[in-house]
């Protein structure tokens, strides 16, 4: 396992707490670095932050942006996005949500065991969950801060403008899970949970070319997980289409089918033609999370078998166990630079918690066969 180098991520207290008093630092699942900016979603809420390097080893000056205001959210403020996703390309900010199901937790300790029982039976649905969007991400050279718009100019091209746009959704459902929905190995998992190894997004990666890779955590086949390749597009009314796919098995996305010993995807990350997958447990439990390459993961061209000789392992993440089971779960990975990558998770420990506006990340060296 390589050296970890600790990252401090400070948060403005203003700016921290959700409306049940969740702190965004408990709950961090995605993250991307543009530039000077290190950006972070939390699953239970409706906001990306951003933060920016103040230090050696830290990111601090937190600002947030609500999602509300730059997209047409099916739903209201008040329910969460479950953002599991975030990628960059051509001046976008790209932004997947689980698309999951989600069962109701019961409490062990509740005076009516009956009652706590029958919440084990009862699974929501969430609209905001269905979320795939882009909202157009620019520099502000003054600032030395990337920003994000609901339309802006193109930096470059005075003849076209960036706008906000999303894949057509409804209550229970959008394009993608309809395409899904008759899909003979996803099918059966629409209806279950995400953790109950239901169908689970965790991961997205934009190509230079607009290509989508978006990561599954479930679910997992016979130990095989999966990502899917996606080409939305914009359409004349300004919404996001998924296009053909050339080479396609089922006309609008491949299905890539990678051997990671039993884990699903947590988070994808682009380097050169080849992708870097946080890979970890599908489950609600603790387990082996590592850090994968896949060399050629942006030239394959058609649906994929990826066996384990065709996969690089680079190392193991260190995950919580024993007296900290189910804490310092790894959700998120950034390319901090072209040696290095960035891991933050969700529920850390008091160990990473230095101060109560503060939490620790953690940074790795790749291997020098990344190149």
């Amino acid at each position: 396992m390589p050296r970890r180098q600790p990252y401090t991520l400070r948060f403005n207290p203003k700016l921290s707490l959700n409306a049940s008093g969740k702190h965004v630092r408990d709950g961090l699942s995605s993250t991307l670095r543009t530039g000077d900016n290190l950006w972070v979603s939390c699953d239970e809420r409706t906001s990306i932050e951003r933060l920016r390097l103040t230090g050696p080893r830290e990111f601090g000056q937190h600002c947030s942006y609500e999602l509300t205001e730059l997209l047409d959210l099916p739903s209201d403020k008040t329910e969460e996005i479950d953002i599991e996703g975030l990628a960059e390309g051509e001046h976008y900010l790209w932004i997947v949500g689980s698309h999951s199901l989600a069962r109701k937790k019961p409490d062990a300790d509740g005076k009516d065991p009956a009652k706590e029982i029958a919440r084990l039976a009862q699974v929501k649905s969430e609209a905001n969950r269905y979320l795939l969007a882009r909202v157009p991400l620019l520099l502000n050279p003054t600032a030395g801060d990337y920003e994000l718009h609901r339309e802006a100019p193109h930096p470059t091209d005075p003849t076209q403008t960036l706008r906000a746009a999303q894949l057509r959704c409804t209550d229970d459902s959008n394009d993608l899970r309809d395409l899904l929905a008759d899909d003979p190995h996803l099918k059966p998992f629409l209806a279950i949970p995400g953790k109950d190894n239901g169908f689970d997004i965790e991961g997205l990666s934009v190509t230079p070319d607009g290509r989508l890779f978006v990561g599954l955590r479930g679910p997992v086949l016979r130990g095989w997980a999966l990502v899917l390749e996606l080409l939305p597009r914009e359409d004349k009314h300004g919404r996001l289409r998924l296009s053909e796919l050339p080479g396609a098995t089922e006309t609008y996305y491949k299905k890539h089918f990678l051997a990671l010993g039993g884990m699903g995807v947590r988070e994808l990350r682009q380097c050169g033609p080849d992708l870097l997958l946080l890979a970890g447990p599908t489950m609600d439990l603790d387990g082996t999370i590592a850090v994968y390459r896949w060399p050629e993961a942006l030239r394959l061209p058609q649906d994929s078998l990826i066996g384990p000789d065709k996969l690089e392992r680079l190392f193991d993440v260190p995950h919580g166990f024993g007296p900290t089971a189910g804490q310092d779960k790894a959700e998120g990975m950034a390319l901090l630079d072209e040696q290095h990558v960035l891991i933050v998770f969700d529920s850390p420990t008091d160990d990473r918690k230095p101060t109560p506006q503060a939490v620790v990340a953690d940074a790795f060296k790749l291997t020098d066969t990344l190149g």
